[in-house]
């Protein structure tokens, strides 16, 4: 219903700064979290630049993963929560438990408040990377909503938040969420437009690329437009058929990056000049100290679907090609390149 208040959780990240856009046209009130208030500035502009200014539809709250202080203050009167705070890939993180425990204990948080507040339905946002991380190379594809990446393997820390993070959640829901109702979003690699220099880990791989680094990977993914992830969360929180649901979140069969590299060069022009057409040896990839979190996906598929969601929630997402060509011309129209 337009004019209900939604709590969309880390304000100053990639997605959820989309979320907000979404929410915003859609007539609803949103109310966001940072971690310092000295950020909202900063977000209000990102926002102007994804041609919005939101006023007084707009409110911000500081709230810290790791504790529980300001988190009812934070969910007081909304209706739904849109929930994408959590770590991401930054350098920072030094241990397993910097990426693990946060994203654990903040969805936890984050629920707990929500089920007090009497929110209606969470929406989470996972990753694919606790749908597809893991398995053999044999595994079929694509991989769908009933597939959780298998953590007795090869798993990046990263990628072990994300699925750790959305099983505790569930686990909540069936055990203590009482009249709280959950639906999680898992997107692959998500693209289309920055809003400023605070951009997300995959938009950095189409920063690399156009900067010109040395070869491509030889790395499968599927990508996603920004947009349409948070067109997706927005359909999730209101539509019946997503309760208790989880939607990957895809458009289309996934790609090696030199064919991302090949999109650029074909539609960017001068743009791509740096552009890299080779790809690395994977026994170079392998030797370097850097990479070591991405060997394990080498050569691998990791196609996915997305029947689910435009099946049950009519979604209609841009294509991959799209996706990439939006990133990569926000990159260059910020000055980001």
């Amino acid at each position: 219903m337009s004019g209900e208040l939604v709590l969309v959780t880390g304000g100053t990240g990639f997605i959820a700064q989309h979320c907000i856009l979404a929410l915003l046209q859609s007539g609803y009130r949103v109310r966001t979290t940072v971690r310092s208030l000295t950020r909202e500035e900063e977000v209000r502009k990102q926002l102007e630049t994804g041609g919005m200014k939101a006023g007084d539809s707009l409110s911000f709250v500081a709230a810290d993963l790791m504790h529980d202080a300001a988190w009812p203050n934070a969910m007081a009167d909304c209706a739904y929560v849109l929930h994408g705070a959590s770590p991401t890939p930054s350098g920072d993180q030094v241990s397993e438990d910097d990426w693990v425990k946060p994203a654990v204990d903040g969805n936890l948080r984050v629920l707990r408040a929500a089920r007090d507040a009497g929110v209606k339905r969470v929406v989470l946002t996972s990753a694919f990377g606790a749908v597809g991380m893991g398995h053999s190379a044999e595994h079929r594809c694509p991989f769908d909503e009933t597939d959780w990446s298998e953590l007795t393997e090869d798993v990046a820390p990263y990628q072990k938040s994300k699925t750790l993070s959305e099983r505790a959640a569930w686990d909540f829901i069936r055990t203590e969420g009482g009249g709280l109702e959950l639906s999680a979003i898992n997107p692959v690699a998500v693209l289309g437009p920055a809003l400023g220099a605070d951009f997300s880990h995959s938009v950095r791989i189409i920063k690399s690329l156009l900067d010109g680094q040395p070869g491509c990977l030889n790395i499968n993914s599927g990508f996603v437009d920004v947009r349409d992830v948070a067109d997706l969360h927005v359909r999730a929180m209101t539509h019946p058929s997503a309760k208790g649901e989880r939607f990957l979140a895809t458009a289309g069969e996934s790609m090696w990056m030199i064919d991302v590299a090949k999109v650029l060069k074909a539609r960017l022009g001068e743009v791509a000049n740096k552009v890299p057409l080779n790809v690395l040896p994977d026994a170079e990839v392998r030797k370097h100290p850097a990479m070591q979190g991405i060997v394990s996906l080498l050569g691998i598929n990791l196609n996915a679907t997305s029947d689910k969601a435009i099946r049950l929630l009519d979604w209609k997402p841009r294509s991959q090609e799209e996706a990439i060509v939006a990133c990569a011309e926000s990159l260059a129209q910020l000055g980001l390149l």
